[in-house]
């Protein structure tokens, strides 16, 4: 993969090219955040949280869309029942490695925060300081699984295919990608939990009370699991999107998390 580094792009993995957007200093200067986005998302669904990151932080933010998603090249389907492990295990580590990335967090949505964990958990990254996740998955629960079916209804009626199309090149491929894995009848034993036990870094949990694809036994299974730091922040008001919903709270918790890492003043790890 080619090094990159400037405002929007494609970057090159394995012969895919994969859509990326980036603010604030290059990794040689100061810690990145890297932007995890959700089963729907996309690096330009960030919207503008990766500019006020960088400003509240001083920080590097980069946000790409995964394979299938924005403008990125698609992604073969059905999607495996483990697409998030093999996100983290396969497709993430190149992705880092291709921006020069020296030290920061991991900060991903639901999907993108499950992804965080996994590779937190299981890849042993020096340069990983600390992970923030939002609206994160460890488990299916019934009521976000009626959710999933409720958005497969509104995307078979045309509105919610009408409104992807905006940010994706391949809507269909995104959404059936990402509903008929999540309603696939194996899919409903699917459980990550034990990765929480293996995360050596701080991490910070963000949730709404009104998330309506999962509760906060999510953020319980990360303090009971947990045997890092975790802190959390529950937000009143606040739906699955808390970034969008609660962003000013939302920033100013990861800025403060930051802080506390004390990233600036730490030198880059030597790679072996």
């Amino acid at each position: 993969m080619t090094a990159v580094w400037s405002n929007s792009g494609f970057l090159s993995k394995n012969g895919m090219s994969l859509e990326y957007a980036c603010v604030g200093p290059d990794p040689s200067e100061a810690p990145t955040i890297i932007l995890l986005h959700e089963g729907l998302g996309c690096a330009t669904l960030w919207r503008d949280f990766p500019s006020k990151l960088a400003d509240a932080t001083g920080f590097g933010v980069f946000a790409y869309s995964r394979a299938g998603y924005g403008q990125s090249d698609a992604a073969s389907l059905p999607w495996p029942l483990d697409y998030m492990t093999r996100e983290a295990r396969d497709a993430l580590p190149e992705v880092l490695d291709a921006i020069g990335f020296n030290r920061g967090i991991l900060a991903g949505h639901s999907d993108g925060a499950t992804i965080a964990a996994i590779y937190a958990g299981t890849a042993c990254d020096p340069r990983v300081r600390g992970i923030v996740m939002m609206a994160p998955h460890f488990f299916t629960e019934e009521m976000g699984l009626k959710e999933i079916e409720k958005a497969k209804a509104a995307y078979n009626s045309g509105e919610l295919r009408e409104r992807m199309s905006r940010y994706h090149k391949n809507p269909d491929s995104v959404f059936c990608g990402w509903s008929d894995s999540w309603l696939h009848p194996e899919f409903k034993a699917w459980n990550v939990s034990d990765v929480i036990g293996q995360i050596r870094v701080p991490m910070l949990a963000i949730q709404g009370r009104n998330d309506q694809y999962g509760t906060l036994r999510q953020i319980g299974e990360l303090e009971t699991r947990g045997t890092s730091n975790v802190d959390t922040l529950i937000l009143g008001d606040c739906r699955h999107a808390p970034f969008l919903d609660r962003g000013e709270a939302v920033v100013a918790a990861i800025a403060e998390f930051c802080e506390k890492l004390e990233l600036v003043k730490t030198t880059a790890p030597e790679r072996t």
